[in-house]
Parts: C-alpha cells; sequence; structure tokens
C-alpha cells in the first residue's frame, strides 16, 4: 500500500483528499497545514506520495527542496484550484510530479496518481533494463525510427 501525506493550509480541503485517498486504498499516514509539521511524518513514515496546497509550496520552498533531495523517489502531488502554464512550469522546475485540481473529483485525483505512479515505474524499469543491457556488454536497443543509441 502506498504512503501518503497531505499538506494544505485548509482543514476541509485535508479531510476532502484525505478521505478520497483512504477510499482509494492509500494509506495516509500524516495530513497536517505545514511544511514543518510534515517534515516529522516524513522522517517517520518516508511516504511515497506527497500532496501539498500550491499556497504551501509558494510560502515554503526551501521545505520543497528539501523534500526532493532527502526522497528523491517520493511523487510530488501540487494541489491547487488555479493552474496555469507559468504555475505549471514553476512547479516542474521545482521537483512537482503532479497536479490535483480543487474541487476535488475522486476518480480524477485516484487516476491522476495512478498515471504518475505507472509513468514513473515504466521509466525506472526502462532504465534498469538499460543499466542491464550496459552491464553485460550489450550495446543499447536502437531508438525507435533511428539509430542504435550510442554507449
Amino acid at each position: 500500500m502506498l504512503k501518503a501525506v497531505i499538506i494544505d493550509p485548509s482543514a476541509v480541503a485535508r479531510g476532502l483528499l484525505n478521505t478520497v485517498l483512504l477510499d482509494g486504498g492509500y494509506d495516509v499516514v500524516g495530513a497536517t497545514h505545514t511544511c514543518a509539521s510534515a517534515m516529522v511524518q516524513l522522517i517517520k513514515h518516508h511516504p511515497h506520495i506527497v500532496c501539498i496546497a500550491n499556497e504551501q509550496m509558494l510560502t515554503e520552498q526551501e521545505a520543497i527542496r528539501e523534500i526532493r533531495a532527502k526522497w528523491p523517489k517520493t511523487l510530488i502531488f501540487m494541489v491547487s484550484s488555479e493552474l496555469d502554464a507559468a504555475t505549471i512550469q514553476a512547479a516542474h522546475a521545482m521537483g512537482v510530479s503532479g497536479f490535483i485540481v480543487k474541487p476535488f473529483k475522486a476518480d480524477t485525483v485516484l487516476n491522476t496518481i495512478r498515471n504518475v505512479v505507472i509513468a514513473m515505474v515504466k521509466r525506472q524499469r526502462a532504465a534498469l533494463a538499460k543499466a542491464e543491457a550496459e552491464a553485460a556488454g550489450e550495446a543499447p536497443p536502437a531508438e525507435p525510427g533511428g539509430e542504435p543509441a550510442a554507449g
């Protein structure tokens, strides 16, 4: 079961997202209103997923960098009621893996997380296969539609 921590200053939003994640089969190990108190949960539980409100990301950028540095495999989802191109670009630059839009729709939230998890697993499997091929002394597989990759 994947573990999640929720960081949102709104108790209502935390509660709703908590319910959606629990009903979707996730283990919510922490739900808090600040990044500082979330760090305790991160240290204690090493969650796979962190859902953080946009306003927390803007005010607590150092905390996001710390999460990214200490738990590089943790998926960070930004939770916001409004997403524009600039916000999305800035969030990706900070290491955000996906976006959850308020108001929450359970199916959409769960599909978003599921799709990001699947994409991450595919990337990890591809990297592992490449590393195993290189270790075995084989040429890396050809790029689709092109020459074999240089190795």
